[in-house]
């Protein structure tokens, strides 16, 4: 396996000999990745191969899954996340999470961007709060669409307005990092371009990992690329070298499509 470029002083997110099993079944071997601080990080492989596992251990979603036991370090601005010192519900509003499918919760628009500031106690005052919800919707490019519909249910939204909706939802709480499970693969391609151009638009803001099947869609978002095959990461740099001139073998014949 190829050595992995260090990042010093830039990385937000560094994992280094990570571990996942789920039951006996092991997930991830000794995945060591830097995460760069803002840039587009994308997660690339064929379908089982431990991307969307790696992600959740960014906000220790593993935890939610009994039979998970994760072992190696995960640093997120040099702290372990995995000590067990560390507040999750601090955590996640430090890393936010956009899901494969949108997930509006049953409540208004309003509510849906209101929901976590007013969880974590972000506003003093329904004003502030207010400057929140329109600040995020602007963020995520849905305010313009939305701002006569506050009272509407989110998922009175069409699919690709609803993964805004998700992402400003995530935006809300000031986060971090953003991680992103597959956002597009549940939105048709005008959708797909809008979220796209929304993640060019975030990227420096934030630092956003995205998992995607699509490797169009990783060559056209992110700076940096990471493959995975079986639970490995086989290889990682930057994204034009890794389309362009992988240096490994199976990072080579997954492009070129001879699997996947």
């Amino acid at each position: 396996m190829l050595a992995v470029e260090p990042l010093p002083n830039r990385s937000k997110v560094s994992a280094r000999g990570l571990n996942v099993h789920y039951g006996e079944k092991q997930a991830l071997f000794d995945v060591d990745l830097d995460i760069p601080i803002g840039q587009v990080t994308a997660l690339i492989g064929p379908s089982g191969c431990g991307k969307s596992t790696f992600l959740r251990c960014i906000n220790r979603m593993n935890d939610l899954v009994a039979i998970a036991r994760v072992s190696g370090s995960l640093f997120l601005d040099g702290v372990d996340i995995q000590d067990p010192s560390m507040d999750v519900v601090q955590l996640r509003a430090r890393v936010g999470m956009v899901f494969q499918r949108p997930n509006p919760f049953p409540k208004s628009i309003y509510e849906n961007v209101a929901f976590g500031p007013r969880l974590h106690g972000l506003a003093a005052n329904s004003a502030e709060l207010d400057e929140i919800v329109i600040s995020s919707l602007g963020k995520a490019g849905l305010w313009n669409e939305v701002k006569d519909r506050m009272d509407e249910t989110g998922t009175s939204l069409s699919g690709g307005q609803q993964q805004r909706l998700c992402i400003a939802r995530a935006i809300a709480v000031a986060p971090e990092v953003i991680l992103m499970d597959e956002p597009c693969s549940a939105l048709d391609p005008i959708a797909t371009a809008a979220v796209e151009e929304l993640i060019d638009e975030l990227r420096g803001a934030y630092t956003i990992v995205i998992v995607t099947h699509s490797m169009q869609q990783a060559a056209r978002v992110s700076q940096r690329t990471g493959f995975f095959h079986l639970g490995k990461l086989i290889e990682v740099g930057e994204t034009e070298k890794i389309f362009t001139s992988p240096q490994h073998n199976l990072t080579q014949g997954y492009i070129t499509g001879r699997f996947g």
